[in-house]
């Protein structure tokens, strides 16, 4: 067995004898219970980022140091969003925590550079921080999605010879799919912010510290994570387009779309699953190729991304009517 490989079965053995142990010691700490905005029944844990933080750990004893500060910066994300899981932080709170973080790690990692290009990477990153949790919403998705996103970083990184960052990277996927054992519906246990703000963060942070390095392409881990991207950012742009209160809770994503129209929790994960594998097929494929290729990439995964959008408006304008 790879040191890589050996990496990814401790941090998944750790992540899941921590939601062993969540579940059978604090099944009933922070509760996430159903409203008029939920997809879920019943009342579940949302503790288990817990577990996944507690598994990525080990990257650490492998030769992830180097990259302290990002992944601190995702440790204290996760133990404010803790907070805000257990007793609820303003918006306003939330947000300034997330430009501040989003702040701290790109001027760490990129300064000295223009004042505007930070500015927009700042932006950038709280993005993807945020969007990471609105995606949140579905059995299995979430960590679906980490375990591919990260997965390919790790793939990515491997083969460019960068081993902090594969550490680091493996390490958050296998802990991800060890999460995912609990969260496949039915679902015995959620993410909760604990665990869907920091690894959003650190999908952008750790994709910042690949463009650095010259792992990949600025666009890489935007693909990478195409799916919940391209989710967030459309549905944001849709509800900003009708004049909507875009920071209140709803039901408007993708995905929670394709789930009421009768997909279901298992049908909608495999939807996902499929094209996360396909958008990070596509990224492995173009990151180091020529730019006339990179582009190639980069348009099949659009579209493929765009059809599935329009698949999903069009089911959901007629079920609309007829509901």
């Amino acid at each position: 067995m790879t040191m890589l490989g050996l990496l990814a079965l401790t941090s998944f053995a750790l992540a899941l004898l921590a939601t062993q142990v969540l579940l059978s010691r604090f099944a009933a700490f922070a509760l996430d219970r159903p409203n008029e905005r939920s997809l879920h029944e019943r009342p579940v844990p949302r503790t288990g980022g817990i577990a996944v933080l507690l598994g990525s750990l080990s990257a650490f004893a492998f030769g992830a140091a180097s990259l302290w500060l990002p992944i601190a910066v995702a440790y204290a994300l996760a133990i404010a969003s803790f907070l805000d899981d257990v007793r609820g932080l303003p918006t306003i709170v939330r947000l300034a925590l997330h430009i501040a973080a989003a702040s701290v790690v790109v001027w760490y990692l990129l300064s000295p550079m223009a004042m505007a290009e930070m500015i927009m990477l700042v932006l950038a990153v709280a993005w993807i921080t945020n969007l990471y949790n609105f995606m949140d919403g579905s059995d299995g998705l979430a960590g679906g999605m980490a375990t591919v996103g990260f997965g390919t970083y790790a793939l990515a990184a491997q083969l460019s010879n960068d081993w902090a960052l594969a550490c680091i990277s493996a390490a958050l996927a296998a802990a991800s799919a060890a999460f995912l054992v609990r969260n496949f519906h039915p679902a015995r246990l959620f993410m909760g912010d604990v665990g869907s703000i920091p690894l959003g963060f650190s999908a952008a942070a750790l994709g910042i510290v690949g463009w650095r390095n010259d792992i990949w392409p600025l666009w890489f881990p935007i693909f990478a994570f195409g799916p919940f991207v391209a989710d967030a950012t459309i549905t944001l742009f849709k509800r900003l387009v009708r004049g909507e209160r875009v920071w209140h809770a709803h039901r408007e994503h993708y995905y929670q779309r394709m789930l009421r129209m009768g997909l279901g929790h298992r049908r909608t994960a495999y939807v996902g699953y499929a094209l996360m594998i396909f958008c990070a097929a596509m990224a492995l494929w173009g990151r180091a190729q020529p730019p006339s290729t990179q582009a190639v990439a980069l348009g099949l995964a659009s579209v493929v991304l765009a059809g599935i959008a329009l698949w999903v408006d069009f089911r959901w304008a007629r079920f609309a009517t007829k509901s």
